[in-house]
């Protein structure tokens, strides 16, 4: 077991980084899991899917991928890619973070742009992309993408990339045997969460895990909350970009810190010394009810334990007021983008349509076990992936009650978040002080980004 929580806290870090570097889809996070090596499709069942036709000259393309992705599956669809297509795609790794970002941003200006390049749909559109990356509007892979990660790829119109793998969500991590044993349903509304939770505790069970040791985790709950917060007050994001906002001035966005306050007599005892790790284990052994987490954790767990257990967690978006409003927020992952002054753009098309066909995403698929749905319409995997995410996330997907989260939406994003979060969820400060706290924080972020905003 030793050797499987170092890696669990590999991955761990890994997540950490995502949510420190605020970019769409956690980049990092999204797609560093611990894959296991899932068993391939028979061989009848792939004949059913017609190949694309392999030219007769073969075609080598450049894809530039930061160190934190996962290559897993996206080396699995590059390796069917030749095997199908003729196209050899070369792998160029640059460093991750505000580095990498540097790194890109110079070769995008100086020209010297691999054909292909994974990034931040978050952070794309800062670079002017119409003036770099291929448009994909013209084509049929726009209608291929999920509606939540179409708008962002989409830059004045135009549709700019296509998902490496799958979204992730901040959601409420639940042990089905728990709840089967109180006999409990999953809540519509956020006073029937606490109702589960007041019950579990009178039971003696733990009713929400804390994993506060590690700050970043404390996030989660706010940030996840997020489909909420847009579902009362759409423009909010916006209002909230140029200034206008602020969460202690806006109820439904204060309202994410306030649930803090409703949740600090069901947390674990040792909550300030639990680490992400322990959290893992322990929502896995069934010593906790509810974990407020990224979906991430599924595949931490799976690298712990097996299937059968991640099958004993479910998942379900943050509640609100509203029973029959019932939604998710979305992370998605990184993209691929085609460079428009390749001189292989005709190759670099064949190559996404190929990526994100049923073919394609089936050899991603046998290499990668996927922490959320995949954002193209229609797809459905041959390989039998976690319940929590074919089930549970599945159909906040398939209802459209999705949101990106607001973290992806802006550039303003308070650096003290973690610390806030945590101060509120150990009841040093309420949820009102917390929302002046952050509108403080993100104020210092706007002057940093020479942005007109008041204080």
């Amino acid at each position: 077991m030793k050797a499987k929580k170092v890696l669990a806290a590999l991955l761990a870090v890994t997540v950490v980084m995502g949510l420190n570097g605020c970019s769409s889809g956690l980049q990092g996070a999204a797609d560093a899991e611990a894959p296991k090596q899932q068993d391939e499709r028979q061989t009848a069942d792939a004949a059913q899917t017609e190949e694309p036709k392999k030219d007769d000259e073969e075609v080598t393309l450049t894809l530039s991928v930061d160190s934190d992705e996962t290559l897993d599956g996206l080396q699995a669809v590059c390796d069917k890619a030749k095997e199908v297509l003729g196209i050899t795609v070369e792998l160029d790794i640059y460093t991750a973070g505000t580095d990498g970002d540097n790194i890109m941003k110079t070769r995008l200006a100086s020209g010297d742009m691999a054909d292909m390049c994974v990034w931040s749909d978050s952070k794309f559109k800062s670079v002017g992309p119409d003036k770099y990356f291929m448009d994909l509007s013209g084509t049929n892979i726009p209608d291929k993408l999920d509606d939540t990660y179409r708008e962002a790829v989409t830059y004045n119109g135009g549709v700019y990339g296509i998902p490496v793998g799958t979204s992730m969500c901040g959601a409420i991590l639940y042990n089905r045997d728990l709840y089967e044993k109180y006999n409990l349903e999953v809540p519509k509304t956020w006073d029937e969460f606490l109702k589960n939770c007041q019950v579990i505790k009178d039971g003696g069970d733990t009713a929400v895990l804390g994993t506060f040791a590690d700050s970043w985790t404390a996030q989660v709950l706010f940030l996840g909350d997020y489909y909420n917060v847009s579902a009362k007050d759409p423009e909010f994001y916006k209002n909230f970009e140029a200034g206008t906002a602020k969460y202690a001035n806006t109820p439904a966005a204060m309202r994410s810190f306030q649930k803090f306050e409703d949740l600090k007599d069901y947390y674990n005892s040792d909550y300030m010394a639990t680490i992400y790790d322990d959290g893992c284990e322990i929502l896995a052994e069934g010593n906790a009810a509810h974990w407020i987490m990224l979906t991430q954790a599924l595949s931490n767990i799976y690298s712990l334990y097996d299937k059968e257990t991640v099958d004993k967690i479910g998942v379900f978006g943050i509640p609100d007021e509203d029973p029959d409003n019932q939604g998710i927020t979305v992370w998605t992952p990184s993209t691929i983008f085609g460079n428009k002054n390749s001189d292989k753009t005709d190759d670099i098309l064949r190559f996404m349509e190929f990526y994100i066909s049923e073919q394609g995403l089936d050899a991603y698929c046998s290499a990668q076990m996927a922490d959320g749905p995949f954002l193209v319409k229609g797809y459905e995997s041959a390989s039998d992936g976690y319940r929590a995410v074919e089930e549970d996330m599945q159909a906040y997907f398939d209802a459209g009650k999705t949101e990106v989260d607001m973290q992806s939406q802006v550039q303003v994003v308070g650096s003290d978040l973690p610390a806030i979060c945590v101060e509120v969820a150990t009841g040093q400060i309420d949820g009102k002080a917390a929302a002046e706290k952050y509108d403080a924080d993100c104020y210092k972020a706007a002057v940093q980004l020479n942005l007109d905003w008041k204080e």
